[in-house]
C-alpha cells in the first residue's frame, strides 16, 4: 500500500511533460502511447548525497587517450563520424527495411576483426546460421568475429562478459527485452531499458557500440526519443529501392561534424565504397539533348555533380500536367510560373515533366535555375551548351539569389572538365583556373544565354 502522501505521477517519454493521471496521448507534444507511470511523487524528502564513485577532478588533468577514434576500416564511415569510431561511444543506426544496415554493420564487423581486434555480433532478428550465411557471401567470415542470437537482456550482457569484445553490433535494439521490465519488445518501456543497459555496460568497459534500430513510416527513428538523446550518434542509411546506391548521414554526432555523407553501392556481395560518386547522377549523350541541365549539388560536405531533365509536350487537356521525379514538386511548380511570368515562355499547353538522374533527390534551392534552363531548352527544343554547369536560386520576382559554398561547387566542376559555370551576380566565390564564370541577376538573363 502507498504511503500517505504519495501520489502516481506520469510522465510523457518523449517530451517529458508529467501529468497527476494516465492518459492515452500526451497533452504536450501529442503524441500517443507515450505516457507512463513514474512511481510516485513525494512531496516530502530529498535525495541524500552518496558516494561518488570518482573524484572530480581539474578538467585541464583529465586524459583524452580513451577517447581518440579508432578507424573502422571503411573508409566512407570513418568520414560520417569524423575520423573513426570512438572507443565506449553509442552509435544508433536507422534505415527502412531491407536498405543493407546489417550488411554494413556485418562489413564493419568483419573489418574490425581482421585488424585483430574482437567484434560481438548480436542478431535478434536472424539466427547465427542465417548471420554466417550473409558473412560468406559478402567475405565476412573470421574467428575474432562472435556471433550470439538472443533476445534477452541479461543474454546480452553475459555473452558481453564472456567474449570482452572492443566492438558491440546489437541488430536491433527493439528485438531485445528485459525480463525484470514489463512491456512487450519493441515497446517504449523495453527500449528504454534495454538501451540504458547497453549504453551503461558500454561506457563503464569502454566497448565501442553500434545499435540497430527501427523507422517509422515518416523516416524517423521508432521508440521513445529519449533513445536519440542517450546515444552518442544516430546515423541514418537511405537509399531508393530502384537504385542500388545507398547514402549514409549523421543527425546527430558528439565526435564529429552532422554535414558528412557516405556513399555506398549495394552489390550482390555486399556493400561497395563509393568515394567519388561522380558519374552516378548525370548521363551520357553523345550530342547534347534538349531538356537536360547539368549542377552542382552539395550533400553534406561533398559537391555532387546532378543533372535535371525536363520534357515539354503539348496538349489539349485544360490543366496541363506537371510531375516531378527526385525534386520537389512544389517547388518545381513555383519554378515553371516564374518561368512564364518572367520569360515569356508558353506553358499553358504543355505536359512538364522534370526528373533528376540516378535517383537522386534534389531539394536545395540551389538547383532551381537549372529547372528553369532544362524547362526552357525542352519546351524550345534548342540544348545547352555542352560543358556548362548551371547553380542559383530562383526567387519569384525572377531574380537568382545567391547559394552556399559557390567556390567548393566551382572548383569540382573545373574539376570534373566543365569550362563555363552561370552563377548568381553578387555571389562570393574565389576565381577557379579553367572555369569561365557568367554572374546573373535574373532568370531571363540566364535562360537567354544558354538557350538561344
Amino acid at each position: 500500500m502507498a504511503a500517505k502522501g504519495a501520489r502516481p505521477a506520469y510522465r510523457c517519454t518523449e517530451c517529458g511533460w508529467t501529468t497527476v493521471k494516465w492518459v492515452g496521448r500526451c497533452g504536450e507534444c501529442q503524441a500517443w502511447g507515450t505516457v507512463d507511470v513514474q512511481g510516485a511523487n513525494r512531496t516530502t524528502g530529498r535525495t541524500a548525497p552518496a558516494a561518488a564513485v570518482t573524484a572530480a577532478r581539474p578538467i585541464s588533468q583529465v586524459t583524452v587517450e580513451d577517447a581518440q577514434s579508432v578507424r573502422s576500416g571503411i573508409g566512407e564511415l570513418d568520414r560520417v563520424l569524423g575520423g573513426g569510431v570512438v572507443p565506449g561511444g553509442v552509435l544508433l543506426m536507422a534505415g527502412e527495411p531491407g536498405v543493407g544496415k546489417s550488411t554494413l554493420l556485418l562489413e564493419l564487423a568483419a573489418q574490425w576483426a581482421r585488424a585483430g581486434r574482437r567484434v560481438l555480433y548480436v542478431s535478434g532478428e536472424e539466427s547465427a546460421a542465417q548471420v554466417r550465411l550473409r558473412a560468406e557471401r559478402t567475405g565476412a567470415v573470421h574467428d575474432e568475429l562472435y556471433l550470439a542470437a538472443e533476445t534477452d537482456l541479461g543474454a546480452l550482457l553475459t555473452h558481453v562478459e564472456q567474449v570482452q569484445p572492443s566492438l558491440l553490433v546489437v541488430d536491433s535494439v527493439q528485438t531485445i527485452a528485459s525480463a525484470d521490465v514489463d512491456g512487450v519488445p519493441g515497446g517504449v518501456t523495453q527500449v528504454r531499458e534495454v538501451a540504458a543497459a547497453v549504453i551503461g555496460r558500454a561506457k563503464s568497459a569502454g566497448i565501442a557500440t553500434l545499435l540497430v534500430g527501427h523507422v517509422t513510416k515518416d523516416g524517423t527513428v521508432a521508440g521513445p526519443r529519449v533513445l536519440e538523446h542517450l546515444v552518442d550518434v544516430v546515423l541514418q542509411f537511405e537509399g531508393d529501392r530502384t537504385s542500388r546506391l545507398r547514402l549514409l548521414r549523421a543527425t546527430k554526432n558528439r565526435f564529429g561534424p552532422v554535414d558528412e555523407i557516405g556513399c555506398f553501392d549495394l552489390t550482390d556481395g555486399g556493400l561497395v565504397e563509393v568515394p567519388d560518386p561522380t558519374g552516378l547522377f548525370v548521363s551520357r549523350h553523345e550530342q547534347p539533348v534538349p531538356g537536360t541541365c547539368l549542377t552542382i549539388t552539395m550533400e553534406g560536405r561533398r559537391p555532387l555533380p546532378a543533372e535535371v531533365q525536363g520534357l515539354a509536350v503539348s496538349t489539349t487537356n485544360p490543366s496541363p500536367r506537371r510531375t516531378s521525379s527526385g525534386l520537389d514538386s512544389s517547388r518545381v511548380a513555383m519554378i515553371l510560373a516564374v518561368l512564364t511570368k518572367h520569360c515569356n515562355v508558353r506553358l499553358a499547353d504543355q505536359d512538364v515533366y522534370t526528373a533528376s538522374v540516378g535517383g537522386a533527390r534534389l531539394v536545395e534551392p540551389a538547383v532551381d535555375l537549372a529547372i528553369c534552363v532544362a524547362a526552357a531548352s525542352a519546351v524550345s527544343g534548342v540544348a545547352t551548351p555542352p560543358g556548362v554547369v548551371v547553380i542559383g536560386e530562383v526567387g519569384l520576382a525572377g531574380e537568382v539569389r545567391s547559394v552556399l559554398h559557390v567556390t567548393e561547387r566551382l572548383r569540382e566542376a573545373a574539376r570534373l572538365g566543365f569550362t563555363h559555370a552561370v552563377i548568381p551576380r553578387g555571389a562570393r566565390h574565389e576565381a577557379v583556373e579553367g572555369l569561365e564564370i557568367l554572374a546573373v541577376a535574373d532568370v531571363g538573363t540566364a535562360v537567354r544565354a544558354l538557350v538561344r
